[in-house]
């Protein structure tokens, strides 16, 4: 069998869209076509249907014919939150289509690091809501529909809510979950399983994934990439929630046909640039390109700065500032993420202790000047102290599985956030606790 000759760039698009967004899949794939493969650049996608009649289907896009002349293979059913599916379809990428560079994109809803199962905790929310405030609960994957502000339900998201929740097969227990959901699976790709499954494919490879994008919400996050810094050179991601369009896959692929020798940075400036141009100035949007070769950098930053924090909470003065500063540090749809340049920036200014400031110097060199950031912006007042990398700040309850992370193994930011709550929490009301228990 003849080898397939090496081109510029192979850009890889798994597209879970098993859920809610079925609809946005298609148009997206139509915004593919528009541009197609070239001499330069292989488009390849996997896509699964809404519906457990629906076949999962793998593409290689070009500007001819209908999508359907476009399908390489049939798969038929398949769990798209199975990290051997992705695994198997970027390993399928990379034998038939080689490239001296690839864009994988991972497409669907996003939960940040945070990997708890989804559907338990939205049955459990939905539960407590209805019981408190008797509201109706509208999910959305992002585009501005907000009749409920418990964490989470927007992120599980979407049409087929009620369908996905109250089916027999979610009654299943499923624990510790994430990134690419499968309403049908009732399963979840986590952050654990994206390291495993993203080491192993770039083993096989003999080096790093040079893109990883995360057309999701909630992405943009130290904790997601430092647990991928050994697999993944960069990503493309954002901080806050995405509406249903996410990218313009036209935009990308286009500005990407007309420079295939573009390296993998300025690849990912492009889709940070194009992205935000596809939103009006209200829309509320962030994205943000970041090298992960820098990893160790932004931890060991972030790691001084918790150290320093965690030893003079006990000062009341300090206490305040990082209260402060935690108060009126930018915020997303999930409020127990903030983001970590626009927080130290307020603790700068915040607190007078000489050590905690230069702390929080540091971490804001190592995302700026250092440049672990690569490119960021945003669109829409909500937004407009995004600095393009979030991190984990709980107020009330710390999740446990955030102890399972590499960032706080390797950090002491697990230990500060255990400081910080048991300094200024309260109980969870007892009544609260109640309905939780109950559900």
């Amino acid at each position: 069998m003849t080898k397939a000759t090496e081109k510029q760039w192979t850009v890889m698009v798994y597209l879970a869209g098993d859920n809610n967004l079925d609809s946005a899949g298609v148009a997206d794939l139509k915004e593919m076509k528009k541009i197609g493969s070239s001499d330069e650049v292989n488009i390849i996608a996997q896509f699964d249907r809404s519906g457990s009649n629906q076949a999962t289907k793998r593409y290689y896009i070009t500007n001819k014919g209908s999508l359907e002349k476009n399908v390489v293979a049939n798969l038929g059913e398949t769990n798209m939150g199975d990290p051997n599916v992705l695994k198997s379809f970027i390993q399928w990428g990379i034998e038939k289509y080689p490239a001296k560079h690839y864009l994988v994109v991972v497409w669907n809803h996003g939960a940040g690091w945070d990997d708890e199962d989804v559907y338990r905790i939205a049955r459990r929310d939905l539960k407590l809501n209805v019981a408190r405030r008797g509201e109706k609960v509208a999910a959305a994957r992002g585009d501005g529909r907000k009749s409920v502000s418990i964490r989470r339900i927007r992120v599980v998201g979407g049409q087929n809510f009620h369908r996905a929740l109250f089916s027999t097969s979610v009654q299943k227990a499923v624990t510790t979950r994430g990134i690419a959901d499968d309403d049908n699976a009732q399963d979840f790709l986590d952050n654990i399983e994206m390291k495993k499954l993203l080491s192993a494919v770039a083993k096989k490879l003999g080096r790093k994934i040079d893109i990883l994008g995360m057309d999701a919400c909630l992405m943009s996050m130290a904790e997601v990439g430092y647990q991928l810094r050994d697999s993944v050179m960069l990503t493309v991601g954002s901080e806050e929630i995405e509406p249903g369009d996410g990218w313009p896959y036209d935009k990308i692929l286009a500005a990407l046909a007309s420079k295939p020798k573009m390296t993998p940075q300025e690849l990912t400036v492009v889709i940070v640039k194009q992205y935000l141009a596809s939103y009006p100035a209200h829309a509320g949007v962030t994205q943000a390109a970041c090298d992960l070769t820098k990893s160790d950098t932004i931890a060991s930053a972030v790691d001084r700065l918790a150290k320093v924090l965690s030893n003079n909470l006990s000062d009341s003065s300090v206490g305040t500032a990082v209260v402060q500063s935690r108060l009126q540090a930018q915020t997303y749809d999930v409020t127990d993420y903030i983001d970590l340049y626009d927080f130290c920036d307020l603790l700068e200014v915040n607190c007078a202790l000489s050590e905690i400031r230069m702390a929080c110097q540091k971490v804001k060199a190592a995302i700026g000047t250092d440049g672990f950031v690569v490119s960021s912006g945003y669109k829409g007042a909500a937004v407009e102290h995004s600095n393009g990398l979030s991190i984990y700040f709980p107020q009330k309850h710390i999740s446990p599985l955030y102890a399972t992370l590499d960032f706080t193994k390797h950090t002491a930011w697990g230990s500060f956030l255990d400081a910080y709550v048991k300094s200024t929490g309260r109980p969870v009301p007892a009544t609260e606790r109640g309905l939780a228990a109950a559900v």
